[in-house]
């Protein structure tokens, strides 16, 4: 188990970012929560197994199609214990 904060830039507010984001945690099992930032970024904090947090952080990558990510900071953090994957 893993656990990372992300800050993703870009075109992420407005675009369904975070939806796409709870619907591809929800289905590689991965917890946590996305969130927009003041300053137009969108916040996701993920915990979940190594390989589902790879495949994850591609997705991140990618986005929606109206997105555009321009670039993704990852950073380990503690373990929250979070339970299933919410928007806030």
């Amino acid at each position: 188990m893993a656990s990372y904060r992300y800050i993703v830039r870009g075109r992420v507010q407005g675009v369904g970012y975070r939806y796409f984001v709870m619907r591809e945690a929800r289905g590689l099992g991965v917890s946590g929560f996305a969130r927009n930032l003041p300053d137009g970024t969108v916040e996701v904090v993920a915990e979940g197994p190594d390989d589902a947090l790879a495949r994850f952080e591609d997705r991140l990558r990618e986005g929606p199609s109206f997105a555009a990510v321009s670039a993704l900071d990852r950073s380990a953090i503690a373990a929250r214990g979070d339970q299933g994957f919410h928007i806030r």
